[in-house]
């Protein structure tokens, strides 16, 4: 693997189709989103990298401030910038409740329930998929955002339901602009 790394170390997504960037998710970034377990722009812990890499793929702990009263639900989407495809790999989406102000680790799971939260389907299954770059790729950011929405997602894009649809299928009917919006970046390499 690390021969396919390094053949494809200049293939990598980019910002451009980032959650982040949609149109509909534009807002004002006023939400204070971080993890009692890496900071902004540090190294995600083995404990949330997926165990193909060797780590145990608990979704990390989260909190966040400054969601607006009159928001009705709360969009997390997690997604991988350097990955050698075309758009951002989706390692997570989750629909939260508007009054959650933090995530336990392992919430974004699936098969670990918490209330508040629904966590759909990512691009390698159902709920968090931890970091899994491939070998001699090189540094990897993962990208946390949080969306407080106007209205609550209830249908996605298609004829899947909300819980099979593919990420881009979910983004698809968010209507905006967000009423605010947090980041928070991690750093993976193998």
């Amino acid at each position: 693997m690390t021969i396919l790394g390094t053949l494809l170390k200049n293939k990598r997504a980019g910002e451009a189709h980032l959650a982040w960037n949609l149109p509909a998710m534009a807002g004002p970034e006023v939400l204070g989103l971080h993890s009692s377990e890496f900071e902004h722009g540090s190294v995600i812990p083995k404990a949330h990298i997926g165990k193909r890499a060797g780590g145990e793929n608990h979704s990390p702990a989260l909190a966040w401030s400054g969601i607006p009263a009159s928001a009705a639900q709360l969009l997390l989407v997690v997604q991988d910038i350097d990955s050698p495809t075309r758009t951002p790999f989706v390692h997570c989406v989750a629909l939260l409740e508007p009054d959650l102000v933090t995530l336990p680790t392992g919430a974004l799971n699936a098969g670990s329930p918490v209330q508040g939260v629904r966590v759909l389907r990512s691009e390698m299954g159902h709920g968090y998929s931890g970091p899994e770059p491939i070998k001699g790729h090189g540094l990897h950011r993962y990208v946390f955002q949080l969306f407080a929405l106007p209205t609550a997602v209830t249908s996605a894009e298609g004829d899947a339901t909300l819980d099979t649809a593919k990420p881009r299928a979910v983004l698809a009917t968010v209507s905006g602009p967000a009423l605010a919006r947090g980041r928070l970046d991690g750093l993976y390499t193998r």
